[in-house]
Formats: structure tokens, C-alpha cells, sequence
């Protein structure tokens, strides 16, 4: 019974388990993005400037709500001065294409894929919003809709 348990232990702590959960303090290298609409994010993006990230579906309300108020954000800041990156849990490319003609927004958008999916960990709710530094570092961390005071807020990460 013994080493039933500790071979049950040892596989435990050697399987690879979905990654947790990503909170404030740690450290998040994003790898070369493209985004549906072509642009293609780099170390040197992230290294110039704060990385704002969420985590969307086109299918949630209060992702819905934040959008606008992301969009909104985007017109109050100079462009360049921030990474946002909205990254798409959608199945499916088309369906987000469509969504962001309908509402004329102009973010940027990269579909979630197994990689991303590993590195920002499990989560619970969507939208999930981080602000990364330019080191890598998570400063902020949102889970479920901001208020748009809280999104607009946002504006001070712009150089």
C-alpha cells in the first residue's frame, strides 16, 4: 500500500498538469504573436512598453461591455503607447472576424492557442485582463467585467 501511494505521489508531482492560474508578482514571457487582423507582436513589443492582455469570447455579455470600453481606452491613448492584445478563446476565426466588423473595433486580436493556453494557465471566468511590464512581470490581474472607470484607468500604463 505503501508504494502504491508514493508511485501515486510521484506521478502527481511529474504529470503535467494544466499550468495554474497566473496572478500578480508573476512572471509571463509571451512568445512572437500574429493576430488575425496580420500584426505581429514581438519581444521588442513587449520590452518598449506595458502589455495589457485579455482573455475574451465573442459569446460572453460582460466580455461584450469590457470591449467597448477596451476600444474606447484605445481612443484616449496615442497609438503605440500600450500592447493590447485581446486574446480570443473562440473556436473559430471567422466568428471573431465578424464580431469586430460589426462593432468597428480596431484592437488587436490572437486566437487562444494550446501554447497560450499553457502559459496564462486555468481559468475560472472571462474576461481575465493582465497588465505585463515591460520586464514580464504581471502588475494587474481582472477577472470578470471592470467598470469602465476601472478600464479607462488603464490609460496611465501608456507611455
Amino acid at each position: 500500500m505503501f508504494l502504491r501511494k508514493l508511485f501515486l505521489l510521484l506521478c502527481f508531482l511529474t504529470a503535467s498538469h494544466p499550468a495554474i492560474a497566473l496572478e500578480v508578482g508573476d512572471e509571463l514571457k509571451l512568445p512572437e504573436l500574429k493576430t488575425i487582423q496580420g500584426k505581429v507582436f514581438t519581444q521588442a513589443d513587449y520590452s518598449k512598453r506595458f502589455t495589457i492582455v485579455q482573455i475574451w469570447a465573442t459569446t460572453c455579455p460582460f466580455c461584450r461591455f469590457q470591449n467597448k470600453n477596451l476600444d474606447e481606452l484605445l481612443k484616449k491613448i496615442e497609438p503605440k503607447q500600450v500592447n493590447l492584445i485581446l486574446l480570443s478563446v473562440d473556436k473559430n476565426t471567422k466568428v471573431v472576424e465578424d464580431y469586430l466588423e460589426k462593432n468597428q473595433y480596431r484592437f488587436d486580436v490572437v486566437m487562444m492557442t494550446p501554447d497560450l493556453a499553457k502559459r496564462f494557465g486555468k481559468r475560472r471566468w472571462i474576461p481575465e485582463l493582465y497588465v505585463i511590464d515591460p520586464k514580464g512581470k504581471i502588475i494587474q490581474k481582472d477577472m470578470g467585467q471592470m467598470i469602465d472607470l476601472d478600464v479607462y484607468d488603464l490609460a496611465r500604463f501608456a507611455r
